[in-house]
Order: structure tokens, then sequence, then C-alpha cells
């Protein structure tokens, strides 16, 4: 079986340190024990003696059943994964002669995205010769701005990369 890779919790006997802070199950702290006295504790409760904080001195350990805390910790992690890909960036593509009924379209898109908290990345592209008119996709973007400024702010400027012209939205 390869090892785990999260981080070894040390429970009951597995608790090297002489003495140890201990914090009961509903949080109220009991106070700084020898680690046998404390296992006495938990193992009288029908709980287990789970060390929370090894780098503390002396390191906390709480009375608590593991399976549930170790289930606490998993769902914390998963958590916090699941909030971190909220900055996920979206990307609205226009062309630099884009018609103006269809430039209201990417509008509305932008507007959606950036109201549900995302951030957005407007990019236009240059095809053949348009790309020695660059004044073309600047005004574009600049139309582009003045309709959304109630709801988004350009983050940092307009930037050319290659044939696109790209400026990235965040939410007011």
């Amino acid at each position: 079986m390869p090892p785990s890779r999260e981080p070894a919790i040390r429970v009951n006997r597995l608790i090297r340190a002489p003495e140890v802070r201990v914090i009961d199950s509903d949080g109220s702290q009991i106070g700084i024990l020898p680690v046998a006295e404390a296992l006495r504790t938990a193992e009288s409760r029908g709980l287990d003696l789970v060390e929370v904080s090894a780098t503390a001195k002396p390191p906390v350990c709480r009375i608590t059943d593991f399976d549930k805390y170790r289930y606490s910790l998993k769902k914390k992690q998963h958590d916090s994964k699941r909030h971190s890909g909220a900055h996920t960036i979206k990307e609205v593509k226009m062309g630099a002669r884009t018609a103006e009924h269809d430039v209201g379209f990417k509008v509305k898109h932008i507007r959606r995205f950036v109201e549900d908290g995302q951030r957005v990345k407007l990019s236009v592209s240059f095809r053949g010769r348009e790309i020695t008119h660059p004044e073309l996709g600047r005004t574009l973007i600049d139309k582009v701005l003045l309709e959304v400024q109630d709801v988004a702010q350009p983050d940092g400027g307009t930037r050319m990369e290659g044939r696109n012209m790209s400026v990235l939205l965040t939410p007011r």
C-alpha cells in the first residue's frame, strides 16, 4: 500500500509528548495534563485523544471521536478546494469589426458572468490587415467598457497579445 499523502495525525498511544494541553469534546479547555492521564480521561468517555497541533508547546490534543475529526478535516479541505475554483476567468471573444447588434449580445454575456462573480477576459481579434488598425479594437473595447462600467471595472490596462487585444474585467 503506498504511503498516504495526508499528514499523519497522532491518536491515543501514538502521541509522544510527555504532557499535553487538553481540550474537551465541547471545546472547553481542561488544562495541561500528562499524556497517560489525558488518555484515561478520553477512554473513560469512550472517545479518542487526537493531537490537533503538534507544533505548540505543549502539544494541543482534543478529546473527540477520531473518525468524526478526520471526516471534518476532509470536509474543510473539500470546501476550501471548491471555493478556490471560483476564480476562473471567462473569455468573451469578438472580431475588430463586430456588428453593433452582436456587441450587444456579448455585453449581455459579460454582464451575466460578472454578476455571477466571475472575472471576464474581453478579447478582440484582428484578422488579416486589420492588425494595422489597432484603433478599431481600442474603440470597440472602450465602447464595451462604457456599457458594463456599472457592474465591472478593468483590471489593468488594455494589452496586445499577438493578434489579440484584451482587457481583464473584474466585478465591482
